[in-house]
């Protein structure tokens, strides 16, 4: 089996057992993160449960307190009827009841006045009552939270009123105040540590938010989209709080949820440009060994090939000497220059060859000329040139051995009978050499592993040409060379692309 069909089968092999790793690993990583990702959730929601209950233990405490401050509006007006009628009965009355109910007000402040403001009596009050004597300013201010009662008694004096809470009842309201400031404080700095804005019932006063951007979270734009954004993602969190509007609270899932999501994608990006960086690495240093390789072989065969072609010149000179026919030796010559062409080729191969100006025409005219007395004469060469004179920049000894490799190929597909035409166009910066054969061409698949060293359809055979002949034209010429089509058992046609 092709050494070439191995390594592909391999390459299948792995790249099929690496498919399969990924998969498992990501469906084992990313069914981890859904459970991470799941108790996330969990706890969000446990947050957001938790601001829903607390919301309505605050109402529930405001709903008492209400109550409460109704009882003492009344406890007050009841005192203050006590009074009224203590003041405006007759002296045989029994008054222990009444006194009693008035006695009974230690915790409610009250203020009694006459018409013109000045006080005449007070009860449970926090203030120096021998230095106040009228009730007026700050104080006033104070005690008009409600309105006051009017007392009248005899008949004849009008006097009124006045009260506010209780000093209890003004303590447990500022532990409400507190605890609703702190219910707000507690949504925007949450245990999950979402993203969160507290917008009112409109959606349009930002009234809390945590986690989020504290500068862009004051634009107008930003605020709008970020709110709709939140509200397409999760379901709003609307809470209402004692004496306030509805608040509506918004919020996305934790930054590490969404990390969750993206991490076995991320995780395997990154596996994926270090196994390409390893691979490219890897590859870089394969083929840099190869043209080692190459480039040895090729001087060991240039330097092995010196030394009889040297003999060979000598025993040419000797048989000439002896008067042996000149047409053999002439030929015998010929193809001793032939070898030393061949050595000249293999010494170049891993310098930098140099480059001259040369008729492509030329070259081609002569290479096939070579080949013509060297195959079959049912072998028919036709050479198309859009130009007699094309000048490019070669090697012509390389590039020479690329014609020859490339024609000798054509004239195995062939089986030593049929057509090879070469085609030579010169466009404005570039020559385009056709070379089409018609022989058992090539399927699709092998058009670039045909180029592989050490491939072959042959049974005999190094495979090398084709290899050598893409160093040759690529590396050295900064051309193309490629297999531009091919129909099995009608032919194929290769392509050359040179600059100029």
């Amino acid at each position: 089996m092709n050494i070439y069909i191995k390594k592909r089968r391999w390459k299948i092999l792995l790249f099929v057992s690496a498919m399969i790793i990924f998969t498992l690993s990501l469906w084992y990583i990313d069914r981890i993160a859904k459970q991470i990702s799941t108790d996330q959730r969990n706890k969000i929601k446990l947050w957001a449960n938790a601001i829903t209950k607390k919301a309505s233990l605050v109402n529930a405490t405001e709903t008492f307190f209400l109550v409460l401050q109704d009882e003492e509006r009344k406890k007050v007006k009841l005192w203050a009827n006590a009074y009224l009628y203590a003041l405006n009965a007759d002296y045989t009355e029994n008054l222990t009841f009444y006194s009693e109910i008035i006695s009974d007000n230690s915790t409610i402040p009250v203020i009694l006045t006459d018409g013109a403001g000045n006080i005449t009596s007070t009860r449970n009050v926090d203030f120096d009552v021998d230095s106040v004597k009228r009730l007026e300013g700050k104080l006033l201010k104070e005690f008009t939270v409600y309105p006051p009662i009017e007392v009248q008694y005899f008949g004849m004096k009008k006097n009124l009123l006045y009260y506010k809470d209780s000093k209890v009842f003004t303590g447990l309201k500022e532990v409400l105040d507190k605890q609703v400031k702190a219910f707000l404080s507690e949504i925007v700095t949450n245990a999950p540590s979402v993203p969160v804005i507290v917008t009112d019932s409109a959606h349009k006063r930002l009234i809390a938010f945590g986690n989020v951007d504290t500068v862009r979270i004051k634009d107008t734009n930003y605020f709008k989209s970020t709110i709709s954004s939140m509200e397409a993602d999760n379901n709003i969190i609307r809470v209402n709080l004692p004496g306030q509007d509805d608040f509506l609270v918004f919020y996305y899932d934790s930054p590490l949820l969404v990390q969750l999501k993206y991490f076995p994608y991320v995780q395997f990006m990154i596996i994926g440009v270090f196994l390409l960086i390893a691979y490219l690495l890897f590859s870089t240093s394969r083929r840099s060994e190869q043209n080692q390789v190459w480039v040895g072989m090729a001087r060991e065969t240039a330097h092995q090939l010196g030394t009889p072609l040297s003999s060979l010149i000598a025993w040419v000179e000797l048989l000439r000497l002896k008067g042996i026919d000149e047409d053999s030796l002439t030929e015998v010559t010929k193809d001793i220059n032939r070898l030393e062409t061949i050595t000249e080729r293999f010494s170049k191969i891993g310098s930098e060859p140099k480059l001259e100006l040369q008729n492509i025409v030329t070259l081609m005219n002569h290479s096939v000329e070579y080949l013509k007395k060297r195959t079959s004469k049912k072998i028919n060469y036709t050479l198309i040139f859009s130009s007699n004179e094309i000048i490019v920049p070669l090697n012509k000894y390389l590039f020479e051995w690329v014609i020859e490799n490339i024609c000798k190929n054509a004239i195995d597909a062939m089986g030593g009978s049929g057509s090879i035409e070469i085609r030579v166009t010169e466009e404005e910066r570039e020559v385009i050499i056709d070379i089409s054969d018609t022989g058992k061409g090539i399927h699709k698949s092998k058009f670039k592993a045909i180029f592989n060293p050490g491939y072959t359809s042959k049974k005999t055979g190094w495979g090398l040409g084709l290899s050598l002949s893409e160093r040759i034209i690529e590396n050295y010429h900064a051309g193309k060379i490629f297999v531009k089509s091919s129909t099995i058992n009608k032919g194929t046609t290769f392509g050359i692309i040179l600059k100029k």
